[in-house]
């Protein structure tokens, strides 16, 4: 009986000593377990006209666009009771801020800590376009893939960001 009752504290010891030593493991190795990209922030394209695209878009998709293009709202899944937004955004064709990238596109990934990826990103010899640039409603930074297409990395603030839209009286598309 006594040798029974041995059992559960031994366990108990050996998951805790387990869990202390995966934090320690864990945190000696943060960078190759922290986030990355959490979600798309945007998708940005070129086009002929982009205020006939966003109307086509609204008549025939029913997509609320503003005078940047759309924002979707939607609920994130690591915690359902915050907000997240995704951006869609129609570009004259002529745009340089897809510059250097000669693509038609960029896209807009979500991030968790813009400032720890960019070191990463750097001792990984990725080009990194430009230096971090900080809003009120989150922090920015560009870089090149291998094929040269322009990312731009949003490390979102949602809470000031609604405050944008409703500022500009935008409607978000549910």
């Amino acid at each position: 009986m006594r040798n029974k009752l041995l059992i559960i504290p031994v366990c108990v010891a050996a998951f805790l000593c387990g869990f202390a030593t995966n934090s320690l493991i864990t945190s000696k190795n943060g960078a190759e377990n922290m986030k990355k990209v959490t979600g798309i922030g945007g998708v940005f394209f070129k086009c002929k006209n982009p205020d006939k695209m966003k109307e086509w878009y609204k008549k025939n998709l029913g997509i609320n666009t503003n005078q940047y293009g759309a924002v979707f709202e939607w609920y994130q899944g690591a915690d359902s009771t915050k907000k997240g937004f995704t951006t869609w955004g129609p570009f004259n064709e002529k745009t340089t801020y897809f510059e250097p990238s000669t693509k038609e596109f960029m896209i807009n990934y979500r991030v968790d800590n813009i400032e720890s990826l960019v070191e990463e990103l750097k001792a990984s010899g990725v080009t990194i376009l430009d230096t971090i640039e900080t809003y009120d409603y989150g922090k920015f930074v560009h870089i090149l893939d291998i094929e040269g297409n322009k990312i731009e990395l949003w490390q979102p603030n949602d809470i000031e960001y609604e405050k944008l839209g409703k500022d500009l009286g935008s409607e978000t598309t549910k």
